[in-house]
């Protein structure tokens, strides 16, 4: 399972500053090659809208692999499952996509292909998980990541080289802390789960 334990057990995945690119405006990502450097994530939630700008050139296969399932489709419809006031929100779930009572499987689903969950290589970088970082979750081995990630609600430096910072919020902070206080029951999951309706991919402009 994939469970992100404040005394780092497991983990089942500010902005510092606004991107610069993200401050100018955006435009639709086109059927080109995609650049990914620029590439910003609107999450579309039922909570409100939460915009990620991506550390390509930190994690560049962390960022790949988001961006690619975001634009399958992948992360569409799934919620939120697990909420820590202080510590972070984490979703990216595909099998909470299925019926309530497929909740003792939240937390342990992942990218599948070919009957085979594809496991991303580590990338730890010198990004420190202040708040607003967007980070990759993985079960103890450290090249586990596969779809499921987290944000960051406090710095949490103590998660520093343990797992793969990837991105940060540059808007939409307010909608996370709005996840994160959510009601909940013993296991963090949320009563009334926050959904991802879609994720809409721009591009940044230079």
């Amino acid at each position: 399972m994939r469970k992100l334990g404040i005394a780092l057990i497991m983990l089942c995945a500010l902005p510092l500053t606004a991107a610069p690119a993200a401050r100018k405006g955006k435009k639709t990502v086109s059927s080109a090659p995609r650049d990914y450097s620029n590439t910003l994530a609107t999450l579309q939630t039922d909570a409100g809208d939460i915009t990620i700008h991506f550390l390509h050139d930190k994690a560049p296969k962390h960022v790949e692999s988001f961006i690619d399932l975001a634009a399958k489709g992948f992360y569409d419809n799934t919620f939120f499952h697990r909420v820590i006031p202080g510590f972070m929100i984490q979703g990216g779930d595909p099998n909470t996509k299925g019926a309530e009572d497929a909740a003792h499987r939240y937390g342990t689903g992942g990218n599948v292909v070919a009957g085979k969950e594809v496991r991303l290589k580590s990338e730890f970088n010198d990004t420190s998980h202040k708040r607003g970082i967007v980070s990759m979750a993985r079960s103890q081995d450290p090249n586990s990541a596969s779809s499921q990630f987290f944000i960051v609600v406090k710095d949490s430096t103590f998660l520093d080289n343990q797992y793969t910072a990837f991105g940060e919020v540059v808007t939409g902070m307010d909608v996370v802390d709005k996840i994160v206080a959510a009601p909940r029951n013993g296991n963090d999951l949320p009563n009334q789960p926050t959904r991802i309706k879609k994720i809409l991919l721009t591009q940044a402009k230079g």
